[in-house]
Parts: structure tokens; sequence; C-alpha cells
């Protein structure tokens, strides 16, 4: 797989560097000098150039990247970048850091993003994972909204503590993913009985997590 990464600044050249080690080609693309330190990643490719520009990025032959991230610290350029990226060179997938949280609302498809990273709502939302019973937790979200990974940890009173995983009414849009207990993860075999205090991992829409909420702990949701 082919990926760009505009900004090669810590976040960068660290997402570099994993995505190599995975057998990933990777070219980072900066328009500071003091940015470009191949010694720090030799085995990527270097550009130094303004990603903003159209120009730019036909010398970095976008058009055969599958993947392209906007990692600067501007969350203005990262909008730019996603957005030349998928319509003038229609580039697969684009994934867009998020610095200033007030600035979410506008990482979106109209804006050639596909997936945002929002460094502030992942530990926030790590932090309610950790302490949160009875609540859907949302931990990352897939296609702008279409279907989010969240998280519910089965309060003492559920109804559905000793109930089999097939014997649930689980909601439409959801999909049980994984059973997290005693720190081992467990398929969701529909055999599998439920207990108090198990991580239950989901796919779901928006919609569907107060559904979720209502049956799985409906005494904190009545």
């Amino acid at each position: 797989m082919r990926v760009a990464i505009a900004g090669a600044g810590a976040v960068g050249r660290s997402v570099a560097a994993e995505l190599l080690e995975n057998g990933h080609e990777v070219l980072l693309i900066d328009k500071d000098q003091r940015a470009i330190r191949a010694d720090s990643v030799p085995r990527a490719e270097w550009l130094l150039a303004d990603a903003c520009e159209l120009s730019t990025l036909d010398e970095a032959a976008l058009q055969r990247c599958d993947v392209v991230i906007a990692s600067t610290g501007d969350d203005k350029v990262n909008l730019v970048v996603s957005l030349l990226a998928k319509t003038e060179f229609a580039v697969p997938r684009t994934v867009a850091r998020v610095n200033h949280p007030s600035n979410e609302w506008l990482f979106t498809e109209a804006w050639g993003v596909d997936v945002s990273v929002s460094t502030p709502r992942i530990m926030s939302a790590l932090v309610e994972e950790a302490v949160t019973v009875g609540d859907v937790v949302r931990l990352f979200t897939f296609r702008q909204g279409e279907a989010n990974m969240v998280e519910l940890t089965l309060p003492d009173d559920s109804p559905y503590v000793g109930t089999q995983v097939q014997e649930v009414p689980w909601p439409g849009d959801t999909s049980l993913l994984a059973l997290l207990r005693e720190g081992h993860v467990h398929t969701p075999d529909p055999d599998a009985t439920l207990e108090a205090h198990d991580e239950l991992l989901f796919l779901a829409t928006t919609d569907a997590e107060e559904d979720l909420e209502r049956l799985l702990a409906p005494t904190e949701h009545h």
C-alpha cells in the first residue's frame, strides 16, 4: 500500500515509521525545511513542498496513493489536503488529524475526509470507557457517522445478566464484536452467557446507541 503523509512533524514521522514497519510505502510531505529529517525515517520518501498546492500533489503522484493522511498541526491545511486528495486525485481513503475539537464538525465527506482523528476525543473516550458502567461510550466513528465502534459495561442489575448471547433481543443496526472479561477478549459465541461487568464491544449506528442503553441498562435510562 502506498501512503502519502502531509506533515512531517512528530505525529507524521511516528505514523510513517509504523507504516513502514508494516511493509507499506510512505511519502512524507512538508514545506518546512526543518521538518525534513530524512535520517529519522530513512526508508520513507521525502518531499519539501506545500501540500496545499496542486503542483505539489501532482509531483507526489497522489493518484497512485491508496491512502492520504493529513497530519499537520493546522486544521485548515488538513482540510485542504483531504479535499484535494479526494476531488482532484480520487484517493480511495483520506485520514485527517483534528487539532482543535471545535473544528471537528468540519471534518466530513464534504471536505473529502473519510476518517477524522481527534486526540482529545479519543483520550476522553478512553477515560469514559474505563469508569463508565451502563452507558454507551463511543470509541471510534467510521465513515462520518454511518457506524460507530462503541463500548458498554454491563451493570449488576442488567436484565440480561445470566442470559445467553443468542437470547438477547439485540436492536437493529448493531453487531456485537467482542466481549471483554477479566482482561481477556472473548468471541461473542451465541451460547456464551453474559455476566455483570462484561465489557461489550459493538458496531452500531448512532440511532441504535440509545436502544442498546435502554435494553442492557434500563434502570439507568428509564
